[in-house]
């Protein structure tokens, strides 16, 4: 073995305990690399797979009625290869031993074909159970998701209000599809209050009067056709028809927020792991600084015995290389424990036809090419002055840095200073760029903790705006067809129902300044309480008498200001067009929508005074009396319960939000530990004799001990409020990385969170400082003394 490589060796086992943290820093890099990577690319082909074997329709659309005659013609649109046709209803649902009523989506499935096994486009897989019969009872089959999620098998029978017709459904298997992989009615998906129902076609015409008609399009196009144009063409042909307005895969709902989905992983994948590669490279930095400084002597003796500067550049390259490369086997090991663990979350989620965790061997790859990268960077800015030196530079010690005066001690305020602080901030005077180093490091081990829980506090945000501010009331119920306002008086008559305000919601298509966006309108009455229009720093907005409001994201879109004058089309009813003036923006956290007092809006449709929609104040001690009273009542097509919905959401997201958040923050953790011990050992090892020579002259350990450690403790304190405002900016950074064009949230930290990222830091600051203080009590004196040059 060459003298070259002993010295590896040596050096390697000697700095044992600082290889071990330096290489843990690279190793969780590279396991968030690989592993959400990993996770990003198992979900990527699992969902083309599914879509691909389920044959996901490219174009999808829904019209109120339209006559199936029109196969024909939507067949005939260039590039159109298949065309299917359907019918979908939401109902409520009666569920054996669940008080609130649940709402289904029955979908019409053409049984002759499914059992001929030629579905088509949007095919189901059947997950368990058998396939529906047509003859006999009404058989159907439930989307998985909410049979796991209601316990629901096959053999159980439940009821429905089918068209306000109540009938028993008999569950005969649980099925997946690519078009329903998250099933919601636009908002977020709930698998515990809605569900997809599949039962027999010619069944589902006759319960909803839907024969000889559709109200579902789905289309499929030739590979390199335009989207645009078959888009453009159907909305053509379907319009007279109240069309809602086609769309491509791309902004299909469930496969929006799968993509959605897809794309956040893929952020934290690239951004949090660049924290600790960054990290990483500057402890080898600090590190392989201090070593060539105490081995000058023997990088001269290895250059008087014939060694070129490369040999020596590339001895202290390896033995970063070598560290990091035990990161990369450690972080590999690491990424298939977390990545594997993440799976399982997602696999509860997508309920893809098959999802097994996949590393490719070009993460591996890159990954590994990072890391080395990252500590060949860092060990040659540290070496590369060094190595050039002749041997006879080299034996000379290091030229002694320049003392003087400090800041404080210019402007007079020394003497108000004790020697021990003096000689803090002499220390940080004289090496200015690795105090920055440091207090930077910790600084991203707070953000970086920050980042992780401050998801919580957005979503307890979103539940407060969305579930107390907009909505007051405690049940939504929404009616198969429009009904007067007078319902409101009946809705009141209802057990337990305190108030009831009806609203009403439209499919619009707005258009200004040659921008068209296909959404959603609502209609509130102008002393509206229950369901409101709330703004993120006004409150609560009243409607206006005339005119439209806008939300912000669709203000954005359209390029429209107030007092600019937009064009509306209702899609549904009437179809009635009119011009309105813009009286309001709001910035709000969800969808493109338009909002107007409820008479303003039914004057503008010119379709009298019907509501489909109604808010209800219920008496919490009646809520047994009302539902029952609600699951008999037979207009009322699908129910949302506040308190139900809260629950499930909060349950939902506790889970899957608390197992990232306590991933982060056994990162920020390690990563704290890394930087501390390591920043607390090269000033131990940098200040020993001078530590010796105090305690020679009488200091005790626990006065040597505070004055290398208060060092550290400025630094930690330093950190805290410079992680809190990187924090606060990575927190910023991810959110805008994940925006989506229909939501807007706004980055809402807590003061709790910023106090508990900063106590974690801490105490992994205190732990670390507590290892580095063993160490000065075990310093030998006489040795440490000796080594003085």
């Amino acid at each position: 073995m060459k003298a070259i490589h002993t010295k590896l060796w040596r050096d390697l086992t000697r700095l044992r305990a600082q290889v071990a943290t330096i290489a843990m820093v690279v190793a969780i890099g590279v396991a968030g690399f690989v592993g959400m990577f990993s996770v990003h690319a198992s979900l990527l082909g699992a969902r083309d797979a599914f879509y691909l074997d389920n044959r996901l329709a490219d174009v999808f659309a829904g019209v109120k009625r339209a006559p199936e005659h029109l196969r024909a013609r939507l067949a005939a649109i260039d590039g159109v290869s298949e065309v299917q046709l359907g019918n979908a209803m939401d109902a409520q649902i009666d569920l054996p031993g669940v008080l609130p009523p649940v709402t289904g989506r029955f979908i019409g499935l053409d049984l002759a074909r499914v059992h001929a096994d030629r579905q088509g486009l949007n095919r189901l897989t059947l997950k368990s159970g058998r396939w529906p019969e047509r003859e006999g009872q009404l058989e159907a089959l439930v989307s998985d998701r909410f049979a796991v999620a209601r316990s629901l098998k096959a053999g159980d029978t439940v009821h429905a209000i089918l068209n306000g017709r109540l009938e028993a459904v008999h569950i005969v298997g649980t099925a997946v599809t690519p078009e329903y992989v998250f099933a919601s009615q636009g908002g977020a998906p709930d698998d515990e209050f809605f569900g997809i129902w599949w039962i027999d076609d010619e069944r589902m015409a006759t319960a909803f009067d839907l024969a000889g008609a559709f109200n579902q399009v789905a289309l499929g196009v030739v590979p390199g056709v335009p989207l645009e144009a078959v888009i453009d063409r159907v909305d053509a042909l379907l319009e007279p028809y109240g069309a809602i307005g086609a769309v491509g895969r791309d902004k299909q709902l469930s496969s929006k927020i799968v993509a959605d989905e897809l794309s956040q992983l893929k952020v934290m994948g690239t951004v949090l792991p660049s924290i600790f590669l960054v990290v990483a490279m500057f402890i080898l930095n600090v590190v392989l600084s201090r070593q060539v400084a105490t081995q000058r002597g023997q990088i001269a003796a290895l250059k008087a015995l014939g060694y070129s500067d490369g040999a020596i550049a590339w001895h202290y390259i390896q033995f970063a290389c070598l560290i990091a490369g035990l990161g990369v086997i450690v972080g590999l090991g690491l990424s298939m424990a977390i990545g594997r663990g993440m799976l399982s979350l997602y696999d509860e989620v997508f309920r893809f036809n098959s999802l097994a965790y996949v590393t490719t061997p070009w993460l591996v790859l890159v990954s590994t090419a990072i890391a080395a990268g990252a500590a060949a960077l860092g060990t040659w800015t540290a070496i590369h002055a060094v190595v050039r030196l002749r041997p006879a530079q080299a034996m000379q010690p290091p030229v002694p840095p320049r003392y003087r005066a400090t800041l404080i001690e210019r402007i007079g305020l020394g003497h108000r200073v004790s020697t021990g602080a003096l000689m803090v901030i002499r220390n940080f005077e004289r090496r200015p760029l690795r105090a920055a180093f440091t207090v930077i490091g910790v600084s991203l081990a707070v953000a970086l903790q920050i980042s992780g829980a401050f998801w919580l506090d957005a979503i307890d945000h979103i539940v407060d705006v969305q579930f107390r501010q907009v909505q007051q009331g405690d049940v939504l119920v929404n009616f198969h067809r429009p009904v007067p306002l007078t319902v409101a008086r009946d809705l009141q008559r209802l057990p337990g129902v305190i108030d009831a305000e009806p609203y009403r919601t439209e499919l619009v298509r707005v258009r200004f300044n040659g921008h068209t966006v296909d959404t959603g309108m609502m209609g509130i009455g102008s002393e509206a309480r229950l369901m409101r229009v709330v703004d993120e720093t006004r409150g609560a907005v009243a409607m206006p008498a005339q005119g439209v409001v806008l939300s912000a994201m669709l203000a954005r879109e359209l390029g429209a200001r107030v007092g600019d004058r937009v064009q509306l089309e209702f899609r549904l009813w009437t179809q009635t067009q009119a011009e309105v003036e813009v009286v309001d923006i709001v910035q709000t956290m969800f969808g493109k929508l338009l909002y107007m007092s409820l008479d303003a809006m039914n004057r503008v449709a010119r379709d009298g005074e019907g509501v489909a929609d109604a808010a209800l104040q219920v008496d919490p001690l009646a809520k047994e009396q009302f539902w029952g009273a609600v699951k008999r009542a037979p207009l009322i097509n699908s129910v949302f319960d506040k308190a139900s919905s809260m629950e499930s959401f909060n349950r939902t997201t506790s889970k899957n939000m608390g197992v990232f958040s306590g991933i982060l923050t056994l990162f920020a953790v390690a990563m704290a530990v890394g930087i501390i011990y390591n920043a607390a050992r090269i000033s131990l090892s940098e200040r020993a004799w001078e530590l010796a020579s105090l305690r020679v002259l009488g200091m005790t350990r626990a006065e040597v001990s505070v004055l290398l450690l208060a060092e550290l403790g400025a630094e930690l304190l330093l950190a805290l409020p410079i992680g809190a405002f990187l924090g606060w900016g990575l927190a910023t950074l991810m959110m805008s990385l994940m925006s989506s064009d229909a939501i807007d949230f706004p980055v809402v930290i807590e003061p709790a969170t910023y106090a508990s990222a900063a106590f974690i830091v801490l105490a992994a600051g205190v732990a670390s400082a507590l290892l580095v203080r063993r160490k000065i009590d075990q310093l030998d004196l006489v040795s440490v003394l000796k080594v003085r040059e």
